[in-house]
């Protein structure tokens, strides 16, 4: 079962969620997002908690009233670190968690450390635990329909997006082409005169023509 939660600390709103035991928590590593943002408390146990984040959201960036919700709702759900004041949660893109067998249930560690961040919590924020606990949901999730959904979703936006290039492009070449053709034609009917030569009669001119 993974507990899904929902903030309002942006417009629109976002989704986090974490499973319900290490076990889901396993799962969870293999089949989050990719551009999911992973969360846990420094170095104490802590659910694992991802942000699903939306299109346009930069994770080094993250709003920090966002951040603050996230910190809070991983420090509410560690046993020991619920307790303690001024600890540190990290947070890393999904991608950059990393898996290998000698590893514990539920352990990870980092494919790059540098793209780990730490974010200061204080104190436990009750104020915010309790808005997030109020709109949680315990769903089961298909992690693999749901990844399946997920690839198809975004192989359509980039074929679309392949398509609008394609078409800009193709009307970006049609207006050259359009503004080269006049450029030559203006050419054409602008060449200068000698003005020393003699000027011809309009008989002249209509014989040019004969």
């Amino acid at each position: 079962m993974v507990l899904f939660f929902t903030s309002n600390a942006v417009t629109p709103s976002v989704t986090m969620y974490m499973g319900r035991d290490k076990v889901e928590n396993e799962e969870l590593i293999k089949h989050a997002w990719p551009q999911d943002l992973w969360f846990h408390v420094d170095k104490l146990s802590s659910a694992h908690v991802y942000l699903r984040m939306t299109e346009g959201m930069v994770w080094e960036s993250i709003p920090t009233a966002l951040l603050a919700d996230c910190a809070q709702l991983v420090k509410a759900n560690s046993i020991e670190g619920n307790k303690k004041d001024d600890l540190t949660v990290i947070y890393t893109p999904a991608a950059n968690l990393k898996k290998t067998g000698d590893m514990a249930v539920g352990q990870v560690s980092f494919h790059n450390d540098k793209k780990v961040k730490r974010v200061h919590v204080a104190k436990r924020e009750n104020v915010i635990v309790n808005r997030l606990n109020k709109t949680k949901e315990e769903r089961v999730v298909d992690h693999e329909q749901e990844r399946v959904d997920r690839v198809k979703k975004e192989n359509a936006g980039k074929r679309a997006a392949m398509a609008e290039k394609k078409k800009q492009d193709a009307e970006l070449a049609k207006a050259r082409e359009a503004d080269k053709a006049a450029r030559s034609y203006d050419t054409l009917f602008n060449v200068e005169e000698d003005e020393s030569a003699p000027r011809k009669t309009a008989r002249e001119l209509e014989d040019d023509f004969m």
